[in-house]
């Protein structure tokens, strides 16, 4: 497969691809699920949810992070984690618009 040409979608395109890249991984999802209940948490408690390693774990939070859909402070020595909603809302729009579009077009195709 070739290199994606990342400069010839929008800036808004390439944004929304990063962040729902980093979504796909049950392991993500089921991390941002546990921290929508919680609200914000260190990552042993992420840890002891999972069926997974510590450091399995921390790639995780860290490709979450990355893409700027959670954030961490540091307290003592651990890293508190919590959804960043500002970020999480912009996937809500994102898909809300691609839902409201599929609305306008019901039954319209195929």
């Amino acid at each position: 497969m070739g290199v994606t040409k990342t400069e010839h979608y929008t800036d808004k395109q390439n944004s929304n691809a990063i962040l729902i890249r980093a979504l796909a991984h049950p392991a993500r999802i089921a991390i941002i699920e546990y921290l929508i209940k919680v609200d914000s948490c260190i990552c042993s408690d992420i840890v002891g949810e999972l069926p997974l390693s510590q450091p399995t774990v921390s790639q995780h939070l860290k490709e979450l992070k990355t893409a700027g859909i959670i954030k961490g402070n540091i307290e003592g020595n651990s890293i508190c984690y919590c959804l960043d909603e500002k970020v999480m809302g912009k996937l809500i729009a994102y898909f809300t618009s691609i839902s409201n579009q599929l609305e306008k077009k019901k039954n319209s195709c195929c």
